[in-house]
């Protein structure tokens, strides 16, 4: 059996045993070759864009002597997949935004109905998955957070409201009360969205260590900016000093203990 590197198999872990999945950008196929040889799934489409990649999935799954459970497929995004073919959708290592376009379009396409679960894994921009999962109705049901080879990475997993079909689920997950900070519904929501609100919830070093980089480059911005004259500039670097601020008071709830809760 194949090893997967510690981000794959954070996605793996995800995936519902049973599941019939279409893993998009497969690259070389490494996960749905996984998680059809340890009997997670009984059977799974890679799909891959580009022509390297596409052959190298192809040979993957030939190699690993799964042509007749592993379907390879070369397309864009989900158009590699038929309405009702699969029942989780696994999407990892590219930005947010272009996650979210890909989800936009299949969703418009059909491409995921009977998809009852998504695993997602934006290498940026999460904050644009998770807009898309709250305004389609899907359920942030767990979110992880890790390093590896001196990256940080987060994984969705979210799952459908016909698995989780409470409407006030989405309601109480973005409510941030729990931060106990001195802002709005509207900003807290915000914070939420981008932060992450299970993430916010159970805390670790992995995500301070995250957000105490990106502190580090919106001053390298600030420092940059106090070279430029104008009131644009001045408008900028005011507004990435108060999402600093803001940040800043986070990490700081997040030193004290905050009760884990779904």
């Amino acid at each position: 059996m194949i090893k997967l590197s510690k981000r794959l198999q954070t996605i793996a872990d995800y995936v519902k045993r049973g599941a019939r999945i279409a893993d998009i950008g497969s690259d070389h196929a490494l996960l749905p070759t996984y998680l059809v040889q340890s009997g997670v799934c009984p059977s799974a489409i890679a799909g891959e864009l580009n022509a390297g990649p596409f052959r190298a999935a192809k040979k993957q799954v030939a190699d690993a002597g799964l042509q007749a459970r592993i379907t390879v497929r070369q397309g864009n995004g989900l158009a590699v997949v038929m309405p009702g073919e699969t029942d989780t959708v696994t999407i990892a290592g590219m930005g947010g935004s272009l996650m979210s376009t890909i989800l936009e379009e299949g969703y418009a396409a059909g491409k995921l109905d009977g998809v009852t679960e998504l695993v997602l894994q934006p290498n940026v921009g999460e904050d644009d998955v998770r807009v898309w999962l709250l305004e389609k109705g899907w359920y942030l049901s767990h979110e992880s957070i890790l390093e590896e080879d001196g990256k940080i990475y987060e994984v969705l997993h979210a799952v459908s409201r016909d698995v989780q079909p409470s409407a006030t689920s989405n309601e109480t997950l973005y409510e941030g009360s729990f931060l106990k900070l001195p802002y709005d519904k509207e900003v807290l929501h915000r914070v939420l969205l981008r932060m992450g609100p299970h993430l916010l919830r159970q805390g670790s070093s992995v995500l301070t260590a995250k957000w105490r980089s990106e502190i580090g480059k919106l001053e390298r911005i600030i420092a940059q900016m106090s070279a430029s004259e104008g009131t644009e500039s001045t408008l900028k670097a005011e507004q990435f000093r108060k999402e600093i601020s803001i940040i800043e008071e986070v990490l700081q709830c997040l030193r004290t203990e905050i009760p884990s809760s779904n």
